[in-house]
């Protein structure tokens, strides 16, 4: 179509990472149709037919599915309530270890490497703040890997060197389903006997959310308190565009739809508006129910103290809501009596990424027999990998399917977990990963779970797959379309600007017009092509969780789903985190519930030193062609796109990149414009490639400074190891002929 914008969602913003997702669809002659597979969902009520028997064809050769298809098999009406696969899995359960595996144990932990040595009567400190990945993360990489945090909690539980968890807890930008996977991992941590104590500075509604798991709970006497409850909000810029003379065409298929209203609205819609008020409300009264739970208190009592305006530390303390207001040091120094710690010397602790390098073998935690693979896709769907793109940087869709057929093809592996967090992306690349797990599935049990948000092309992949879980408040769904193009005519008068087309075939200037509004044929070329995608992603859906189209019509229509919701309506199987889905793998591997089992993360990054200088060097080298090929996307930008953006944080829409270069005057000289416009446009290219290499300057140095501390700690740990070993001799002589007698 003429001047396509791809239109994201509406860019919300408030604290609880709400989001409004979108199958984002640009028009083009070159659309093809999905053809419909027979879905075969592994569910608790039966299973269906392989779901490759029909093969993809185009538009042309492949009608929609048949009514007697769709009847085939009755589905629960949506909204009607199901019943779980599996009852809920806990985080993970501590169980005492045979004689023989703790004197195993013991040997490990003598003969251990220096950056693997824990001394006795250690506290794990963690600090929780930030963004939070779902992928695992290198040595040399920055911020926090769930995975990684996860399995410290359970290192930790076993580890008869720790005496108890520090959870220092700042504020944190993630999603809600991440914080329950945490929060689990807290509450099942607490039965090992051991403690976790927290410590929160400031106290947010997630924050609090987490750290009332905790086994004691403290605050600096100055702590920022902020319990007021959550918002959203949603910002319209039709008016100030209006202002510019750009008027945005935006054609939306379903009533849902909010991707393009900040563009082509002055307010919100009341379908939006609905929609928005359900999840906060599912948000709100979780949270509520969870409070409420840990204190012994009913809801109507949290509700009236939030009501009642928190701002005051003390008042928490009055209530009960934390334990005593400490500060940090009196915190340790209370953690080091408990620990009975004597010495002068500060409290015994092991951080988070020390601890992290830990092997689990060491701990006699690394199971085996059956291997479970486990796929982890993260981030925004793209198709290739751009020459800027760091080597976990989202979802690259040509990387994962090489993953995806390699776990297919192996014979070893019995189940896969595929753990999706992603707000989507492109829509090809969505399919095309579809395809590939749709033929993994067909192989072996595949179990797809949501973490924060699997909506858009994110819930595409996850659809793939015969079981769902998701988290109570995972964002999924947004089965809808939305398409649109700017009409710059009044600007293009404004600034005297002028743009002459010669085309040939009737819907030619489709992608190149904007110096116009569409003709009344090209608007209904524009509105059913958008009502033609609309139905096939819709009619897709439909078939992968064995609904029929009316049913699957009635939770589409764009609409964004929490994971409760969501399990209600039929768009996932069961509710819970990666422990549940792991359950159910393992049930439909027909692997026995107490048999241990080896996870294998496929996805696992490349912790090598050369490879991480290859990657940051490649970027600083793709600068100048990664620049060229971004200014050819901001003039131009086709492709259909199934896409959620996250409402947290500042509004953020995608660049408008307009011809204003040659502004131009009736009093002025043209050529004297085209010069300065030209001017303007090669400042614009310096200015944008000079931050882009300021920026990947940045990294690269961030990185050295990382490595370098990480070989001078290395070093100092090797020498100091090198001086214990030898006066563990003795002991490791002794411990092997007991072992011997």
């Amino acid at each position: 179509m003429a001047r396509l914008l791809a239109l994201r969602a509406a860019p919300y913003r408030h604290s609880s990472h709400l989001c409004a997702a979108t199958l984002l669809v640009l028009p083009s002659s070159q659309h093809r149709r999905f053809a419909s597979f027979p879905s075969s969902p592994f569910t608790a009520r039966r299973i269906l037919p392989s779901p490759l028997r029909v093969p993809l064809r185009a538009v042309e050769s492949s009608p929609g599915p048949t009514k007697e298809e769709q009847e085939q098999e009755p589905s629960p009406a949506a909204g009607e309530p199901k019943e779980p696969l599996t009852p809920a899995a806990p985080a993970f359960e501590v169980e005492e270890l045979g004689w023989g595996t703790q004197l195993a144990v013991k040997l490990r932990m003598l003969v251990a490497p220096p950056w693997q040595r824990v001394r006795k009567g250690s506290v794990l400190n963690m600090k929780l703040r930030g963004e939070i990945s779902d992928q695992l993360k290198t040595r040399f990489s920055s911020g926090l890997s769930l995975p990684q945090l996860c399995e410290n909690f359970v290192k930790a539980a076993y580890d008869p060197r720790i005496s108890g968890i520090y959870l220092h807890i700042e504020p944190l930008r993630c999603g809600w389903g991440k914080v329950d996977e945490i929060r689990r991992h807290v509450v099942d941590f607490k039965k090992s006997g051991k403690f976790v104590v927290g410590y929160m500075p400031i106290c947010g509604e997630k924050e609090y959310y987490l750290a009332c798991a905790c086994s004691e709970l403290y605050a600096p006497p100055s702590a920022y308190v902020a319990l007021f409850g959550l918002t959203v909000q949603q910002t319209f810029l039709r008016g100030v565009l209006e202002k510019v003379g750009i008027e945005p065409e935006i054609q939306r298929i379903g009533k849902y739809k909010s991707a393009g209203d900040q563009l082509a609205r002055r307010s919100m819609s009341n379908e939006v508006r609905e929609m928005l008020a359900t999840l906060l409300d599912n948000i709100y009264g979780n949270w509520l129910d969870t409070i409420s739970t840990t204190h012994g208190k009913k809801k109507e009592e949290i509700e009236e103290f939030i009501n009642s305006g928190v701002y005051q530390v003390t008042r928490l303390k009055e209530e009960g809501w934390i334990t005593d207001l400490l500060y940090d040091d009196e915190v340790m120094t209370m953690l080091k009596e408990r620990v009975g710690q004597k010495d002068k010397k500060s409290l015994r602790m092991v951080d988070y990424s020390k601890y992290s390098r830990v092997s689990k073998r060491t701990l006699g935690l690394q199971g085996g027999g059956e291997q479970i693979a486990i796929i982890r896709a993260s981030g925004s769907i793209t198709r290739t990998r751009s020459p800027l793109s760091a080597p976990s940087s989202g979802i690259i869709a040509e990387q994962l399917i090489e993953k995806i057929r390699t776990v297919r093809e192996s014979e070893k592996y019995k189940a896969v977990i595929l753990r999706i967090d992603s707000p989507g992306g492109d829509a090809l690349a969505s399919d095309l990963m579809w395809r590939e797990i749709r033929l993994l599935a067909n192989s072996k049990p595949v179990v797809a779970s949501m973490s924060d948000v699997a909506a858009s092309g994110g819930y595409y992949m996850a659809m793939a797959a015969p079981v769902i879980v998701a988290e109570k408040l995972t964002l999924t769904g947004s089965i809808g379309v939305v398409t649109g193009k700017l009409c710059l005519q009044k600007l293009y008068e404004k600034i005297d600007f002028n743009k002459e087309i010669l085309s040939k075939g009737r819907y030619a200037e489709l992608n190149a017009a904007d110096q116009r509004p569409l003709r009344p044929d090209e608007a209904e070329l524009f509105e059913k092509s958008a009502q033609n995608a609309y139905a096939l992603f819709r009619d897709k859906a439909a078939m992968s969780r064995s609904m029929s189209v009316d049913q699957m019509e009635s939770v589409a229509q764009g609409r964004v789903w929490s994971g409760q919701d969501a399990f209600s309506r039929g768009l996932v199987d069961s509710i819970g985190g990666f422990s549940q889905a792991l359950a159910i793998a393992k049930q439909k591997a027909n692997i026995p519930k107490d048999k241990k089992i080896q996870i294998v993360e496929v996805s696992k990054p490349s912790p090598t030193l050369p490879e991480i200088l290859s990657g940051i060097g490649g970027s600083l080298l793709g600068v100048d062609r990664a620049v060229k090929g971004m200014l050819q996307d901001m003039t131009s930008l086709s492709g259909v796109q199934a896409r959620m953006d996250g409402i947290l944080g500042e509004a953020k829409f995608m660049p408008l990149h307009i011809y204003l270069t040659q502004k131009q005057d009736t009093s002025r000289d043209r050529t004297h414009d085209a010069t300065l416009c030209g001017l303007y446009r090669e400042l614009f290219k310096l200015l944008l490639q000079f931050s882009l290499f300021i920026s990947q300057l940045g990294v690269f140095m961030e990185n050295m400074i990382a490595i370098s501390d990480d070989m001078v700690q290395l070093i100092k740990e090797l020498t100091i190891g090198a001086a214990e070993m030898d006066n563990l001799r003795p002991e490791l002589t002794q411990l092997l002929l007991l072992s011997h007698a």
